[in-house]
């Protein structure tokens, strides 16, 4: 994983999820005001399910309709438990936001962290998703994926919950999407910068792919770690605080980082190929609509095969 300057942490636990709780309103608008910015101009993508075959049993969950819930197994059980059917799963937006402590890095040339650019643009595809009449949901999150603006609200409070510091989640996690049943016939969108483990990530969309899940990548960036623009003598930390360098000419590691850089997102690309999934890049001080309108058109467009043009790193989608 690469190591940064000019890191900007985040504070104790209590003050952050404070922070987190008040971002709420703000990021929902964010996300709104994005979502119809892509919404104008382009078509909706309902399709109908493939039947109302089995697919599994879940924990109920807040906000479940109790038609849903399966009073056999429950009291078998001796808890709730929802039945849901293969159509009810399928025609699902899943969506995965990496939250680790890198995500959370901003630097001087960005104005947010990658974390709230991923969040906003998770929760606007979500929405455009909703608005065409599709469910949209977290992967991993014990949320009913629904259409509704009710489940818009869920997921977002559900996010903003998440502190991932180190102390209230495992950073593999927080690095990671989890692993799990998805449903034929659905797609995942997995937002994030993928430096952390990108070899288990490669692994992990391997397992989703041979479920029959159509999936799309978004790498999201500072534009700092793009273009590397230390020059002399800097320390760099990596965000955890755990290693440091001190470089007397950083000017000196571009061209190497960059070649890293590089060959992390030309693996990503070529995995995303072989699955028929897409891969884009965005950078953080690039407008969140144009990731979010090419991301929605693939999404449109059904299943693709990766071409130059989606895994063109040199853009920021």
């Amino acid at each position: 994983m690469p190591l940064f300057a000019e890191q900007h942490t985040s504070g104790p636990v209590k003050p952050r999820a404070e922070a987190l709780a008040q971002a709420l309103p703000p990021l929902l608008l964010a996300a709104e005001r994005v979502a119809e910015i892509v919404m104008h101009g382009v078509h909706g993508r309902r399709r109908g399910g493939p039947g109302d075959e089995f697919w599994q049993y879940r924990a109920y969950a807040p906000g479940d309709a109790a038609a849903s819930i399966d009073w056999r197994k429950s009291a078998r059980a001796e808890r709730l438990f929802v039945r849901e059917t293969e159509w009810m799963a399928a025609n699902t937006l899943w969506l995965w936001v990496q939250r680790d402590a890198g995500m959370r890095w901003r630097s001087h040339l960005a104005a947010e962290e990658k974390e709230h650019r991923a969040l906003t643009l998770a929760l606007a595809l979500a929405r455009l998703a909703q608005r065409a009449g599709e469910r949209a949901g977290i992967l991993g999150a014990p949320l009913t994926p629904d259409h509704t603006r009710a489940a818009f609200e869920r997921m977002a409070q559900y996010w903003l919950a998440q502190t991932h510091d180190g102390q209230t989640a495992e950073a593999a996690a927080a690095s990671l999407p989890p692993q799990g049943p998805v449903p034929r016939f659905s797609a995942v969108a997995l937002i994030g910068d993928f430096f952390a483990a990108p070899e288990e990530l490669m692994r992990r969309m391997v397992a989703l792919a041979g479920s029959g899940v159509r999936g799309h990548l978004l790498q999201v960036v500072d534009p700092a770690e793009e273009t590397f623009p230390y020059e002399g003598r800097v320390r760099f930390a990596d965000v955890r605080g755990e290693r440091s360098f001190l470089s007397e000419r950083a000017e000196d590691l571009r061209a190497a980082y960059r070649r890293r850089l590089e060959d992390l997102r030309a693996e990503l690309a070529a995995q995303a190929r072989r699955l028929g999934w897409t891969f884009a890049v965005h950078r953080t001080d690039a407008p969140p609509q144009q990731a979010l309108l090419a991301l929605w058109a693939r999404l449109a467009d059904g299943p693709l095969t990766v071409g130059a043009h989606e895994t063109n790193t040199n853009e920021a989608a």
